[in-house]
């Protein structure tokens, strides 16, 4: 289900909304603050989801379980 190719869709889709953050803009002598305050929001996100995912994709400590009685454990 989870796939490194979640990460590259993330980033076409995050790509395609700052894209339209600058575009869409409001025009005025504030656009230049709403263009980086709404990518600076996308990027952002992105990341903190994407490091959140790749950290559950490949964990760097594997869980055990504690509930198992000594016999049963494998080392």
């Amino acid at each position: 289900m989870a796939n490194g190719w979640s990460i590259i869709i993330g980033l076409v889709i995050v790509a395609g909304m700052c894209v339209a953050a600058w575009i869409f803009s409001p025009k005025g002598e504030n656009q230049v603050l709403w263009r980086s305050s709404l990518i600076l929001a996308f990027v952002s996100c992105y990341l903190m989801w994407a490091i959140t995912f790749l950290a559950q994709l490949h964990p760097l400590i594997e869980p055990r379980r504690s509930d198992l009685r000594k016999e049963y454990i494998h080392h």
